[in-house]
């Protein structure tokens, strides 16, 4: 297919182009939610519905059917690609179970760190919460055979409110993890009973 040189165009063609464009960013706003004003970092799962890489833009649909718009940050960061390459964007796309971390300092939500957590993602796992400890960066689980395994979080895991607050007291999670320096870091938990 052949690049088409946009100042070669016609002023007409080019202002039609323009027009469209908005047009696509307007439907994209119109058609999603926003998520839910926050202070600080906040994390949301869902799958991604639509990826708009040159419009910096993801559509997350969440396990109760809400879709949200997410615009990149400069400097986001994607785990559980499993071949990121150079861009951290090459290990997303439609359909992929994702965690979304965002932040909502301006306008629009922007996300500052994607968790890729479906079969090709994060590892994941499921026990009993025993202790978060927020300040050391530790979660402590145990399953049912007894064991019982600590595992790191991550500076956001750790930071994040939500959900994860009243975990402390024997609460059944799933912990999305990686393996990074022989240690199991956990990005990201929620309930095992609340999708």
């Amino acid at each position: 297919m052949k690049s088409v040189n946009r100042s070669r165009l016609p002023a007409a063609a080019r202002l039609a182009f323009v027009v469209l464009t908005m047009a696509l960013g307007t439907a994209i706003r119109a058609s999603a939610q926003t998520p839910p004003p926050a202070q600080g970092t906040v994390a949301l799962e869902g799958t991604v519905k639509a990826f708009y890489k040159a419009m910096n833009i993801v559509v997350v649909k969440t396990m109760d059917g809400m879709e949200y718009v997410y615009h990149f940050a400069a400097n986001l960061v994607v785990h559980g690609a499993k071949s990121p390459g150079v861009d951290p964007l090459d290990g997303l796309r439609e359909g992929a179970t994702v965690v979304v971390h965002y932040a909502s300092e301006g306008v629009e939500p922007t996300a500052v760190e994607i968790d890729r957590i479906d079969t090709e993602g994060l590892e994941a796992t499921e026990g009993i919460v025993t202790r978060v400890d927020r300040q050391r960066k530790l979660i402590t689980l145990k399953y049912d055979n007894g064991r019982v395994e600590t595992f790191r979080l991550t500076d956001r895991a750790a930071a994040e409110r939500g959900e994860g607050d009243s975990i402390d007291g024997y609460r059944k999670v799933i912990i999305y993890y990686s393996k990074e320096n022989g240690h199991k870091v956990a990005h990201f938990f929620r309930s095992a009973t609340n999708p």
